[in-house]
């Protein structure tokens, strides 16, 4: 019972996974149609800007690499939740999943301790 759950599962995430680009080209164009272009030029702004500088670049690999982080530490804690309600009274199974959870979280807080730094970092000195 349990294996078709986490294949039905597994399809579904698999399915979402791949058909989310798929509809993100119908999403609405906020730098075409919202006119925030005409607002930055009329501000002073200069919206042409190359935005491939040197500090664009390390902000966007250092935001991908902390997200992918984040995520794993999201599927590591979910899956030590799901060994424990799963253990079924076992205490070896108990206590590696309170082990997984303790260092799930720690590496999400030190993951979201990183972000914070580094984008107070790339904002002060960008």
């Amino acid at each position: 019972m349990s294996k078709k759950i986490i294949l039905s599962t597994a399809v579904i995430g698999l399915f979402l996974l791949f058909s989310a680009p798929a509809s993100a080209q119908t999403k609405y164009n906020f730098k075409t149609l919202s006119g925030l272009n005409t607002t930055a030029q009329k501000a002073g702004y200069d919206i042409s800007a190359d935005s491939t500088s040197l500090d664009s670049v390390i902000g966007t690999i250092i935001y991908t690499i902390l997200s992918f982080v984040g995520v794993l530490f999201f599927i590591l804690t979910v899956y030590g939740a799901f060994l424990w309600m799963t253990a079924q009274g076992n205490d070896e199974r108990v206590k590696k999943a309170k082990t997984m959870l303790t260092n799930s979280i720690i590496g999400l807080i030190i993951t979201l301790s990183a972000y914070a730094i580094s984008y107070f970092l790339i904002s002060r000195f960008a």
